[in-house]
């Protein structure tokens, strides 16, 4: 990525994170009902603007397909009126939840008479930079708005007519409920380079949150001077041991693979146990589904024995660490469950893992050995979600450990402070 930025563009960005850092003083301030008015109105905004919405979109659709991008990655991009119906639900949802900011997580009396709070606040300034999904722009400004926090979006030039509409929208609602815009901003210059420039205005934003391709994150992570919370690439595992249900295996399997296979919560990799009678039946049900199978040789060969009717193609370049996003999969036969945690631990991203088994011995022990954002016990991996979690939406998932994991919600874009309360106590 070139670092090289203009004066301008330097410019360009400090007033951004200026402007975003005075109103995050005031946003702090707000009342829950205040912050839950500018939602409402969002909301109103968005079931009035269908048509502009659509058409906007189809600005991006139609640029994404010249352009060469995969059905996984333009399937990110499309708002219809069923997506659109998604975001207002998702704000509805936020709007429902209780108002973090102000909450006394805890509180003790101290010997010397001192009363001591622990109080949730915003966290004052998120930057988030994300590729393809237009509804982050709704989401992640909902929930900066109702966590208190002013919000710096920047999307890719894929969806940029998309969001362009929805950011003006947001503001539109700040607007009229007399709040200032700059809570919510769009980076409409586009260019990478100004990535760079971003990531090091550590005086004026708090955290910063990439979400998109294993090299954005990886940059960001390594250049960035403001506090990352990363949430990388989703190498999702669906394990099927010796105990497990056919029926059940077979349709969380479907499931996590199939529903919608170009998201991050979607499963890449499914383990398969040798000795399971069941696993050419899986072969067959994920290729019959219109799968694509992939495999190292060891499981080619024993793939062509037990299932010869299923073709399996060699793994790509990047092997078992790749993630697909499409409708591709690659399988790995195991022994035994060690083998299968061992395979984890070594290729898996930290986002997603399932257990599909009876066995308690076998679930106690696959959860107890992994410590991915989210590990399922008898279902699918796509229900690893904000929205499917109660969070009503998500800024995304975090993979890393610090200070959130899982699905990022509105909690999680606040942090805390002491406050304590005297009578007059000087320490002596």
């Amino acid at each position: 990525m070139n670092e090289t930025i203009s004066q301008q563009d330097r410019e360009y960005l400090k007033q951004i994170a200026i402007k975003a850092q005075k109103t995050s003083q005031l946003l702090r301030t707000l009342t829950a009902e205040k912050k839950n008015q500018i939602l409402f109105r969002l909301c109103e905004l968005l079931d009035v603007s269908r048509t502009q919405i659509k058409d906007a979109n189809a600005l991006d659709i139609k640029a994404a397909r010249e352009a060469g991008l995969s059905e996984a990655l333009v399937d990110r991009l499309i708002l219809n009126d069923k997506s659109i119906d998604g975001l207002i639900k998702a704000v509805k949802e936020i709007i429902a939840l209780k108002d973090p900011v102000g909450e006394i997580i805890e509180g003790s009396s101290l010997a010397n008479g001192l009363q001591l709070q622990k109080v949730r606040i915003p966290l004052g300034v998120v930057a988030i930079i994300y590729e393809s999904r237009p509804n982050v722009t709704v989401d992640v400004g909902a929930l900066g708005i109702k966590s208190g926090n002013a919000v710096i979006l920047r999307g890719g030039k894929e969806a940029l007519q998309s969001n362009m509409l929805l950011a003006t929208l947001f503001q539109t609602a700040l607007k009229t409920e007399g709040v200032p815009s700059e809570a919510v901003q769009l980076m409409e210059k586009t260019d990478r380079s100004l990535i760079a420039g971003l990531v090091r205005l550590k005086d004026e934003i708090d955290i910063v949150v990439p979400r998109g391709g294993e090299a954005l994150i990886r940059y960001v992570t390594e250049n960035s001077l403001i506090p990352v919370i990363k949430h990388d690439k989703g190498v999702c595992h669906v394990y099927i041991h010796l105990s497990a249900n056919v029926t059940m295996a077979e349709n969380i399997l479907l499931n996590a693979k199939t529903q919608r296979p170009g998201v991050c919560n979607a499963a890449e990799t499914a383990i398969l146990e040798k000795e399971w009678p069941h696993s050419p039946r899986m072969l067959l049900a994920l290729a019959n589904s219109g799968v694509l199978l992939r495999g190292d040789e060891a499981t080619r060969q024993w793939a062509a024995t037990v299932a010869p009717q299923v073709p399996m193609q060699p793994l790509t370049e990047e092997g078992y660490h790749r993630e697909y996003l499409a409708l591709e999969i690659s399988v790995k036969v195991v022994h035994n469950i060690e083998e299968a945690i061992a395979h984890i631990l070594e290729y898996g991203s930290s986002h997603s893992e399932a257990i599909v088994a009876n066995d308690y011995e076998a679930i106690r022990q696959f959860t107890a050995a992994l410590d991915s954002s989210a590990v399922f016990v008898n279902c699918s991996t796509r229900f690893n979600d904000g929205g499917q979690f109660g969070f009503g939406a998500e800024v995304g998932i975090a993979t890393g450990k610090l200070h959130v994991r899982g699905p990022m919600g509105l909690r999680d874009l606040t942090t805390y402070q002491y406050l304590v309360y005297g009578r007059g106590q000087i320490r002596t």
